[in-house]
């Protein structure tokens, strides 16, 4: 059954290419606007020996890099003190309620007014866009954890400072790991966003660009490598979650 399943996971790709692929060259979509996988292959080929793709790559996960540290790191530091203190609760609360409806692109003409149209914007835009899912995932992770484990701890005399470390963030982990996922896609999303409009390099300019001049097959390149790169850090991410937490693999 297994073995069956893993077929179908492999061939459900390939067969959909093979009629994209096709429906292209039959007319029956116009080539103009919908490249062919073969043609989108010879163009990933030579914009990668050419050493355009490297940059443009390189210079989006670098913003992404950036801006994702700076983001997360105190999301997880606030989460958790608003998990264990009412009063920082009551403080942050609404404020992150207020701000976070707000598309954070939206705000990218803001930021730009701050620090400039150089890498400071970008990578401001990507860490307030990793904060909030971040910050309400950890609080939300602390909050549930079951209040038993909380009891026997306390019943066994251990600190405060060691029921934190032995049980409240381990057992938030699993939740934190979770907005951390979801911080890293926006975190995607928004760089790309941000390179369309302001920006003179990465993916999102480079499909910007090639659309703008109807090359086509390098606009899909860009979506192509988008993909690739999501799928990636999501198999990274989840498995520095699998090393995390070893209890959840069980």
């Amino acid at each position: 059954m297994k073995g069956r399943e893993r077929l179908l996971s492999i061939l459900s790709p390939l067969l959909l290419i093979a009629a994209w692929e096709l429906t292209v060259r039959l007319g029956l979509v116009d080539g103009r606007f919908i490249a062919a996988p073969s043609l989108i292959l010879v163009a990933l080929w030579n914009m990668s020996v050419s050493g355009e793709l490297a940059r443009d790559v390189g210079v989006s996960l670098w913003r992404i890099a950036a801006g994702f540290a700076i983001g997360v790191v105190p999301a997880v530091l606030l989460g958790l003190w608003m998990g264990l203190s009412r009063s920082v609760r009551a403080v942050f609360d609404p404020l992150i309620a207020a701000v976070y409806p707000i598309p954070k692109i939206a705000i990218l003409p803001l930021l730009m007014v701050f620090f400039g149209i150089g890498e400071s914007s970008k990578i401001a835009v990507v860490a307030i866009s990793a904060f909030f899912p971040v910050v309400i995932n950890t609080y939300t992770g602390v909050a549930n954890v079951d209040r038993v484990y909380l009891d026997v701890a306390q019943s066994f005399g251990a600190s405060r400072a060691l029921v934190f470390r032995r049980v409240v963030f381990p057992g938030a982990l699993p939740v934190i790991f979770a907005g951390i996922r979801l911080a890293l896609g926006v975190c995607l999303i928004v760089i790309v966003s941000a390179e369309f409009v302001a920006a003179r390099s990465g993916i999102g300019f480079l499909i910007w660009s090639s659309w703008e001049m109807l090359l086509i097959d390098k606009m899909f390149v860009g979506l192509l490598v988008i993909a690739v790169i999501g799928t990636l850090l999501t198999i990274g991410l989840r498995e520095i979650q699998r090393r995390a937490i070893p209890w959840r693999n069980e």
